[in-house]
């Protein structure tokens, strides 16, 4: 694996760093997913998520969590490569890898300012509202309509030579 750009850490080292970047008088904005077979509308919910702070931070599923998360037969893309195709996009800042099903555990210990999800979502649909309300952040939504999705490429990819092959 080609190292990832300096932009990889370990949940427990981003502590110190956000911590430094809050101090700094930087917003901090984390994005989560497991951005298995990045599309785009990957690109717009990270351009959007970036351009409501300072910093990015990508917290991603591991492929055990994409496992448990969606299926068995996920993730498509190992997480190392996930993390070095994010790793080369301009608005990502920093990424970290996450096993639990839910992002919470990762929130609770970075505590990002913004938590932004994309448009998937509502507001009282986001499962880690209360966590990132609770240290004082903030949940946002952003990106393009979800018209975009793994699922969906694999459907097309399927349809159209799946049966042909």
């Amino acid at each position: 694996m080609t190292e990832p750009r300096g932009k990889l850490r370990e949940v427990d080292e981003l502590v110190e760093e956000c911590r430094t970047w809050r101090d700094q008088g930087l917003t901090v904005v984390l994005v989560n997913g497991a951005f298995d077979v990045l599309h785009v509308g990957h690109l717009r919910y990270l351009e959007a998520a970036a351009a409501y702070g300072d910093r990015l931070v990508a917290a991603v599923n591991s492929d055990l969590s994409v496992r448990l998360s969606k299926s068995e037969l996920r993730p498509i893309i190992p997480e190392a490569e996930r993390v070095e195709i994010l790793s080369h996009l301009w608005m990502v800042d920093r990424i970290c890898l996450f096993d639990s099903p839910s992002v919470a555990p990762v929130l609770e210990m970075l505590k990002p300012q913004i938590h932004a999800k994309g448009t998937d979502y509502t507001i009282d649909t986001v499962p880690e509202r209360e966590v990132v309300a609770a240290y004082g952040g903030r949940t946002i939504i952003c990106g393009d309509p979800k018209d975009h999705a793994t699922t969906d490429l694999i459907g097309i990819i399927l349809d159209r030579f799946g049966k042909t092959q």
